[in-house]
């Protein structure tokens, strides 16, 4: 355990290079400028789930998408600033698969970028999406927990990782069809105790057609939450992907 952390963390603690194009920054996030600005940004999109809009839509920036008006969710916006996409999605997928956490600082970084001017009206806590305590025990760690609990110290806003629960051990969503998600996660969490919250931020890596969250948050809006927000790093182009 101590051998494979000193494996996927020394280098950065030593480093002063760019993690993405190896340059020398002084950025303690070891992300150089020039890498950061290229981070592919979600700018334009529907206010509440976040899916991206096409240039032609971009005058209004207030825009909720065909799908969200016609379906609601069960949340009540989304802060999504990034697309899954190169580079970002290989420094995710080297967090998520390859327990890379030095990569954790750098990606927790990016999204507070994003929400660092809000001075009022936070979220009363962060809630981060919970693993089924199976999938814990393959991977080792929380990768949503883990980039949450930076984000929540930096903009002192509390962490609550044990009001929810996963109680069905789903398979991967990657590769399954909006409706198959639905069926994968229907009934797939539990809050744990009651709560006096009326809002809060749900926190996830990446979000796709935002079935998982959507599902967190119809339980946490049937025990009185009233403004559910959506955060994550980033989101897929297209809701089916």
């Amino acid at each position: 355990m101590i051998y494979n952390w000193l494996k996927n963390n020394l280098l950065s603690l030593i480093s002063k290079q760019c993690l993405l194009c190896l340059s020398p920054t002084d950025n303690k996030h070891l992300l150089c400028s020039d890498c950061e600005q290229d981070l592919p940004k979600n700018t334009f999109h529907c206010v509440i789930c976040a899916s991206p809009f096409s240039a032609a839509q971009t005058k209004n920036k207030h825009l909720i998408c065909g799908q969200c008006q016609k379906n609601p969710p069960h949340y009540t916006t989304s802060i999504i600033p990034h697309f899954y996409a190169s580079p970002l999605k290989q420094l995710i997928t080297q967090l998520k698969f390859h327990g890379n956490l030095s990569y954790t600082p750098l990606l927790a970084q990016s999204f507070i970028h994003s929400v660092k001017h809000r001075k009022n009206n936070l979220p009363e806590c962060i809630i981060p999406i919970p693993l089924h305590t199976q999938r814990l025990r393959e991977r080792g760690f929380n990768q949503s927990l883990e980039l949450a609990r930076i984000i929540a110290l930096q903009l002192n806003i509390p962490l609550n990782y044990s009001l929810c629960m996963r109680n069905k051990d789903t398979p991967y969503q990657s590769g399954l069809s909006a409706k198959q998600r639905k069926q994968n996660l229907k009934n797939a969490f539990d809050l744990t105790k009651s709560h006096t919250y009326k809002h809060v931020a749900i926190f996830d890596d990446v979000v796709t057609t935002g079935t998982t969250v959507n599902e967190l948050a119809r339980e946490l809006k049937q025990s009185g939450v009233e403004i559910i927000e959506v955060w994550a790093i980033a989101r897929t182009r297209d809701k089916n992907s």
